[in-house]
């Protein structure tokens, strides 16, 4: 899928953590701001489900799904691309973010689908939560933009009463990912 003057294409942005004040959903939702212009070639959406989604099991996986989970799987299917952006906990994945990734197995919409990670941890952290990502991402048959893939390091203090990235390195080099993800999608 690639955006066009007429249709944009459409990125689902999905925060590992369930955190209120967490870096990693403030540095989605300044990507968000970037994107969405009348005439911008890239329409973002936020994906705010994650703590709504129930504890995967297998014997679940079948139609008639969990609301929650075919909502998910709706929005992944809608996406021309999927940017995720996690923090790490206890030296992998958050729970509540591997249970998302267990929810797209099944339903084999993560399959061809391109995808990029945003880290924003300190350098020298998250790099085990980027590498579980970047291998479940793998299992689950994305195509990962590897030039959109990216460490851009926030601070805590560089979030603004808006929720908002304000470091003035980190809006350039979102917009960088943003180009990288479409020049994807326009060369595909």
């Amino acid at each position: 899928m690639t955006g066009t003057m007429t249709e944009p294409v459409r990125i689902l942005l999905v925060s590992g953590s369930t955190r209120s004040g967490s870096t990693n959903t403030a540095a989605l939702r300044t990507v968000l701001s970037l994107t969405n212009r009348p005439s911008g070639p890239v329409r973002a959406v936020l994906y705010q489900g994650l703590s709504l989604l129930p504890a995967f099991n297998p014997d679940d996986d079948h139609e008639p799904l969990p609301s929650e989970v075919t909502k998910l799987r709706e929005q992944i299917a809608a996406a021309g691309a999927v940017l995720f952006c996690t923090p790490e906990y206890a030296g992998s994945l958050p729970g509540s973010f591997k249970n998302l990734l267990d929810w797209t197995v099944g339903g084999g919409e993560m399959y061809g689908k391109p995808a990029a990670w945003i880290n924003v941890a300190p350098e020298g952290r998250g790099d085990a939560a980027q590498a579980a990502l970047t291998g479940v991402l793998g299992y689950v048959g994305a195509t990962l933009i590897e030039p959109a893939c990216r460490r851009i390091q926030v601070d805590r203090s560089a979030i603004g009463p808006d929720g908002l990235v304000v470091s003035p390195a980190f809006r350039p080099a979102a917009t960088q990912v943003l180009q990288a993800i479409l020049s994807h999608l326009n060369n595909t």
